[in-house]
């Protein structure tokens, strides 16, 4: 089995579950959102400031599209989907794992959407970003895992479903 990729919205625990399934698959862990911040020297919400939005997936997707790892569990940043060359890659490298989070949900885990260095354009707000990004979501993934309770349980159903997958390659 090579990398396993997590995708999906702010909040849903992408860096939470993903350092407990590598541990689990004795994997390492990359947090994408880091290493943009170690290569860039600054903090995501630095970046957007500086560069706007645009500018900041633009370095999102040239970052995701130089991860070169093997057997590692990758957590990516929420806008990662909109880096068509990022998404091709992280694909060719794993397998992409969609955590999948209701919009209530959502709105409930997550505060200050800017200060967690969320990429929002101005006027949108998290509604108009869940609804554009799920599609993406969709079309990226392998597998769709959809929370219901805690990290336990979600991360419970993500090795069952990898494990399933790779039950059905072998």
């Amino acid at each position: 089995m090579n990398n396993i990729v997590l995708i999906g919205m702010p909040g849903v625990g992408k860096s939470t579950i993903g350092v407990i399934l590598a541990k689990e698959l004795g994997y390492r862990f990359v947090d994408s959102d880091l290493l943009i911040q170690e290569q860039e020297k600054r903090l995501l919400k630095e970046i957007i400031a500086a560069e706007g939005v645009d500018g900041f997936l633009e370095v999102e997707n040239r970052v995701n599209a130089s991860i070169n790892v093997v057997r590692s569990v990758i957590a990516t940043g929420g806008s990662v989907v909109y880096g068509k060359e990022a998404m091709e890659h992280l694909r060719r490298g794993g397998t992409i794992v969609y955590l999948k989070c209701s919009f209530e949900m959502l709105e409930k885990r997550l505060g200050d959407l800017k200060g967690r260095g969320v990429v929002l354009k101005d006027g949108q707000t998290l509604r108009d970003i869940y609804e554009e990004r799920s599609i993406l979501y969709e079309k990226y993934a392998d597998i769709v895992v959809e929370e219901k309770g805690g990290i336990e349980e979600t991360l419970k159903l993500v090795v069952r479903e990898i494990s399933l997958r790779e039950g059905k390659k072998a």
